[in-house]
């Protein structure tokens, strides 16, 4: 996705692509694009040294109404024709500063990631961390939902649902059921006509291709109705993050003119496979691999440490790598997410695992089981990778790898496994206790880790909190 371009390259790209209009996106606190578009007359160069004003009191997570005037600085190495606007739209992904001091904003998630890495290159350690994260998504054919004072429900269907496998079609979609609907946890790799997605990822990579995104692989994933994935080609920290937003807006928009919908919510679908983002990632200097050496699997001392501070900080990490109240339904120990606090090579039921697919050192890395694609990409890769960078400062042991089927373990053998938080709530406190790692160098300032916390707690933990759940009153209600 990013090219090295000057701000007059791009405005001669738009002029080619017969850009009418510029859309600038940039991205909250919690992790979605938010956007304005204005006529291409309105980006001069000097708009990309000097931005463009709005306010900022309404973005989730921001500065509140008394010092709101913000400047969006754009990036020209995101420029991009976007392909679902039906004005021929150059787009951008920007930057914010503070209009007065024209400091970058403490709470801007891309300016998070870049202390990240200007951190990771101050320290020597290595100049570069790759990123390759795996986000799983469902694709419905309709959803509903509502809270009221006196209401509270949800409703999600998709014609590959095995709960429809008895459904009269005809009635409800003019066409008779023929019966192709995925099992319950059998939707691994099926072929057409099961598969009824196949023509619409594709359509997805396509379109991702032509955008600069590499893809490896997209396949249909575990769940029924209609759960996926698209895999892309591993990048750089911050531009995999760009990319993965680039990446959600694509699907989603994809998913949209075809008449259906896309939602990366860990848990959607009760009782099966819920949605999870592995996040592949390596160290690499001077462009030589880090990771790969004479150690476990392969791996390198540095890649150890590494790995021992991604396991000590797991639970404060998963306020940013599994941020929802959602995140924890599917975080539930027994089940398919990798609650358990563990490393090991080849197996899946480990929090880590070191991939071993090729004996290329090139290919030597590691894959971080536990977040979901609900995340915010910047922060949650950053708190990653500031962990790992803790381990291998403080040359921290991860301990002896786990080979062993660990859903399989006895209670006493796992007392000995730490396992990841039960609830955000739980993620928000360790993150109060274990932050100072992901302060050093200025990276996460205390008011971004403050704010982040004090978002969370009142906006969805006690917002879940507050409210009967449906549930309940099958529970309670002739209590």
């Amino acid at each position: 996705m990013h090219k090295k371009r000057s701000p007059k390259e791009v405005l001669e790209m738009a002029s080619r692509g017969g850009a009418q209009l510029v859309d600038l996106k940039f991205t909250d606190f919690p992790g979605v694009w938010q956007h304005i578009t204005v006529p291409l007359h309105e980006l001069p160069e000097a708009a990309f040294e000097e931005g463009r004003g709005f306010d900022g009191s309404s973005i989730r997570g921001w500065q509140a109404i008394n010092a709101s005037d913000m400047l969006m600085i754009p990036d020209p190495s995101t420029a991009f024709i976007d392909p679902f606007c039906q004005h021929p739209t150059l787009s951008l992904v920007c930057d914010i500063v503070d209009p007065i001091t024209r400091e970058p904003y403490s709470r801007d998630p891309r300016l998070i990631a870049r202390k990240a890495i200007k951190y990771m290159k101050l320290t020597g350690m290595a100049d570069t961390c790759y990123f390759g994260p795996e986000a799983e998504f469902f694709i419905f054919d309709e959803v509903r939902y509502d809270t009221t004072q006196n209401s509270g429900y949800y409703f999600i269907d998709s014609v590959e649902g095995k709960w429809n496998s008895g459904r009269d079609e005809r009635a409800a979609l003019g066409t008779a059921n023929l019966g192709n609907k995925p099992r319950y946890k059998g939707g691994y790799f099926p072929v057409p006509p099961v598969d009824t997605q196949q023509n619409l990822r594709s359509e997805m990579v396509s379109i991702m291709e032509k955008l600069g995104i590499i893809v490896e692989a997209q396949h249909h994933e575990v769940a029924t109705a209609g759960q996926a994935e698209i895999d892309m080609r591993f990048a750089p920290l911050l531009e995999m993050a760009d990319q993965l937003l680039l990446y959600k807006y694509v699907i989603k928009n994809v998913a949209y003119r075809a008449g259906k919908v896309v939602t990366f919510m860990p848990k959607p679908v009760f009782g099966d496979n819920g949605s999870g983002m592995h996040c592949h990632q390596s160290l690499w200097k001077d462009g030589k691999p880090l990771f790969a050496g004479n150690e476990y699997a392969g791996v390198s001392q540095m890649c150890l440490y590494y790995i021992g501070g991604v396991l000590k900080h797991a639970k404060a990490i998963a306020a940013f790598s599994n941020p929802t109240t959602n995140s924890y339904k599917r975080l539930v120990p027994g089940f398919e997410a990798p609650v358990n606090l563990a490393y090991s090579s080849r197996n899946r039921s480990a929090s880590i695992r070191i991939p071993m697919y090729s004996p290329s050192p090139k290919a030597k890395r590691i894959e971080v089981r536990f977040p979901d694609p609900s995340c915010n990409p910047y922060l949650a890769f950053a708190a990653m990778l500031m962990a790992g960078l803790d381990g291998i400062e403080n040359k921290i042991d991860p301990g002896v790898p786990l080979d062993k089927d660990i859903y399989s373990l006895s209670s006493d053998e796992l007392s000995n496994v730490p396992t990841m938080p039960a609830s955000l709530d739980e993620a928000l406190t360790h993150l109060e206790n274990d932050s100072e790692f992901l302060m050093k160098g200025d990276v996460f300032t205390e008011d971004a880790v403050r704010t982040w916390i004090d978002y969370k707690r009142e906006n969805e933990h006690r917002a879940m909190a507050i409210r009967p759940h449906p549930h309940e009153f099958e529970l309670y209600f002739d209590c």
